[in-house]
């Protein structure tokens, strides 16, 4: 591959491509808001599927059983399986998911501390948008923003 004129290739590049690669496919399988909010449930300790599904709220029956097969195929989650009439599922993080905690939590944590800030940028942004006639599209969470205005 050659690199444009005046661009620079540094050492290394190949390298970081493919490490922002990895990192970005291992982003996407553990990034989601379910994913969050399942590890960050079972932080305290193992529970039952429906147990597990009151806590976290307004999921799906079938959007937590494919949550859980994820975390379970990435080594998050392990699932245990005691017979008894009906069989009872039980689901618990595992040292990889224990380590998963603390970033979630501090996610968790910055999240909390930092709403405020982020619902004012959001309500000046609505205004700015408006005051700046108000004509255009809407943006994916309800405000209205104008196209092709600096």
């Amino acid at each position: 591959m050659t690199t444009q004129e005046g661009t620079k290739r540094l050492p290394g590049y190949q390298d970081d491509t493919a490490t922002c690669e990895h990192i970005s496919r291992m982003l996407a399988r553990i990034s989601d808001k379910w994913t969050i909010l399942v590890v960050r449930t079972l932080g305290p300790g193992p529970l039952r599927f429906n147990a597990l599904r009151r806590q976290v709220g307004e999921i799906s029956q079938k959007m937590l059983s494919s949550t859980l097969r994820d975390l379970e195929e990435n080594g998050f989650v392990t699932r245990t399986v005691t017979p008894a009439t009906p069989p009872q599922v039980e689901y618990e993080l595992t040292d990889l998911g224990r380590d998963f905690l603390t970033p979630v939590r501090g996610l968790a944590e910055w999240v909390v501390k930092n709403t405020a800030r982020i619902d004012a940028a959001r309500t000046i942004f609505a205004a700015k948008t408006q005051r700046n006639n108000g004509v255009g599209s809407t943006s994916r969470y309800g405000l209205a923003y104008h196209q092709g205005r600096d």
